[in-house]
């Protein structure tokens, strides 16, 4: 494929090339500078087992893939009501990168409103084993109870 646009790798090329530019002369690098990718839209959560190859983890921004996923505006009062972090489709998304993360001891964190607006969400999170979770101040103890009970369950 000649064509970078045609090549669905070509975005894992391109980062490839970003992370390097990032870390390259920098003091950080030499005292252990991870490096993590947004996993937003459903590309990178697709081409998971290459971004696996350039990063050291994944950040999964909730509000974003969502929105990508269902291919609705969480902003449009037309379709606002069906936007749900809860959706079978999104949730396979996010379990999947997990899976696909772990296999390749790489970590994953997730940011966004989901965990901290719906604490069922946030235990599914844990039973997924994911790595970390950003939080709201107001919701952190009602979450930490419902991750805890999930990590009794296993």
């Amino acid at each position: 494929m000649d064509d970078p646009k045609s090549d669905p790798a070509a975005g894992s090329d391109k980062a490839a090339g970003s992370k390097s530019e990032l870390v390259a002369g920098s003091d950080k690098a030499a005292a252990g500078l991870e490096v993590y990718v947004m996993a937003e839209i459903p590309a990178n959560i697709i081409l998971a087992e290459e971004f696996c190859e350039i990063f050291d983890g994944f950040s999964i921004g909730s509000n974003d893939l969502t929105q990508l996923v269902l291919g609705v505006d969480r902003d449009s009062e037309l379709v606002a009501h069906i936007y749900d972090e809860n959706n079978e489709a999104v949730k396979r998304q996010i379990s999947h990168l997990i899976k696909v993360a772990h296999k390749h001891n790489r970590k994953v964190g997730i940011c966004g409103q989901a965990p901290s607006d719906y604490p069922e969400f946030a235990a599914w999170l844990a039973e997924q084993k994911i790595d970390s979770m950003s939080l709201t101040p107001d919701s952190i103890v009602e979450v930490i109870k419902r991750v805890a009970k999930a990590e009794k369950k296993q």
